[in-house]
């Protein structure tokens, strides 16, 4: 059984329907011409868009494989970061409730990826039974 695997089945979850879902409506293609490309990604908005589905598609595969880990949250936690810079962060803390489209959501993948990156302390003694 593979450590986390509950944050793994989460994980996978959302990086899965947030992906195929946006590449089967066209928000792939809207996000990235639509909005990266009037905020200053132009001309490279829509590659760009791609670009992140496609990593969060390969990251469910590497997730469940428990390869390249690290650059899997990395990756993410960029993707993540950027998104709370260029998206969320004008709309507060709340994804709904106490405002709409903040950055919670994006703040609690970070954690997830960063407790998948780190789950065993190299400078952790491990104890012997």
């Amino acid at each position: 059984m593979k450590k986390y695997f509950f944050l793994r089945c989460g994980l996978s979850a959302i990086l899965l329907m947030h992906s195929v879902i946006s590449i089967f409506s066209g928000d792939v293609s809207n996000f990235g011409l639509l909005f990266l490309d009037t905020i200053g990604f132009s001309p490279f908005g829509l590659y760009l868009a791609w670009m992140i589905k496609l990593v969060h598609l390969a990251s469910v595969a590497l997730i469940w494989v428990d390869s390249f880990i690290r650059p899997v949250a990395v990756c993410n936690i960029l993707i993540f970061i950027f998104g709370i810079y260029y998206v969320h962060w004008q709309n507060g803390w709340f994804v709904v409730g106490g405002g709409t489209n903040g950055i919670e959501f994006n703040v609690l993948l970070i954690c997830s990826f960063l407790q998948l990156m780190f789950s065993e302390c190299p400078t952790e003694k491990k104890r012997h039974h």
